[in-house]
């Protein structure tokens, strides 16, 4: 059994450890609201892009943009992985990690070769273990994502997908459900098919079509405007996955701090009666000497 000077320096150590995950979950209460009132804000923009940009699609049946065409005959596949750039958020990464998994085997079973771009530390790093090829990255974001920042990295695959260098374009990142759920998505990004965009954009409650005035001309707004789209829906990826990671830190923390706490009422537990049988030895050997005397 451990002496009583050893189980009070774990005593100390694990409240230690509960003071620093009692601090981390509060810190990441108070940014998980800001991170969730970002991710609402950014869905408008989106939202409005897409009925915009499906509203001249059905007015120009004539002109597809490269984004809508299919290139069934290109060998690669490019995969965007939006990860954290910290740990201690449970099992966040690693459900995420294992979706991506699945789709490199099936691309790579395919006979095709997978292109990746990583956003977040995390996700950088899983990819570089397991050999995949990374044409672009980006870490160390901060807690509030700029649009400046992902659409270098994120361009490098939307360039290959309009030279047909690649033939769909997938996203894959943490979706907020609630505080408790967070779900790994994989969604596809390009090609982009007008029907979906349709539905969705019915689904959001947009407004019948307007007849628009362009300027300079249909073509190029809608070229813009589905550039603008692509970039949207990674940010709002972003979005989505920053609000997960600090939810998923909140509660592995909380379970820390619960966790640390019942370690520390066990090993008080032993403590007390580690000092009670010291306490009743001495007694026992006094008592035993003043019968011998």
């Amino acid at each position: 059994m451990a002496s009583g000077k050893e189980l009070r320096t774990k005593i100390k150590s694990v409240e230690n450890t509960k003071k620093i995950t009692k601090a981390m979950e509060m810190i990441s209460v108070s940014k998980m609201r800001k991170a969730q009132e970002r991710m609402r804000a950014a869905r408008p923009y989106s939202e409005k892009v897409r009925n915009i940009a499906t509203n001249l699609g059905k007015a120009n049946p004539e002109y597809v943009h490269p984004f809508m065409k299919s290139n069934t005959d290109a060998k690669s596949v490019g995969f965007i992985v939006v990860t954290t750039d910290k740990g201690l958020c449970g099992g966040l990464n690693t459900n995420l990690f294992r979706a991506v998994t699945g789709k490199l085997r099936e691309t790579q079973s395919a006979g095709q070769s997978p292109l990746t771009v990583a956003i977040g530390s995390k996700g950088l790093g899983f990819l570089s273990r397991i050999g995949a090829k990374v044409v672009s990255h980006v870490t160390h974001l901060g807690d509030k994502p700029h649009l400046e920042k992902l659409i270098g990295p994120v361009k490098v695959l939307l360039d290959a997908y309009v030279k047909g260098e690649v033939s769909a374009v997938y996203v894959g990142y943490n979706k907020f459900v609630s505080t408790m759920k967070q779900d790994p998505v994989l969604e596809q990004l390009l090609p982009l098919s007008s029907e979906k965009m349709a539905s969705e954009a019915k689904a959001s409650g947009a407004q019948p079509s307007w007849d628009y005035i362009y300027e300079p001309d249909a073509q190029t707004v809608i070229d813009e405007l589905l550039v603008r789209y692509a970039e949207a829906m990674v940010f709002q990826a972003v979005a989505e996955n920053m609000a997960s990671e600090h939810a998923a830190r909140m509660v592995a923390m909380k379970a820390a701090t619960d966790n640390a706490g019942n370690v520390i009422a066990e090993l008080k537990l032993v403590y007390n009666k580690t000092r009670q049988a010291a306490i009743t030895k001495e007694l026992s050997e006094i008592v035993a000497g003043a019968a011998a005397v």
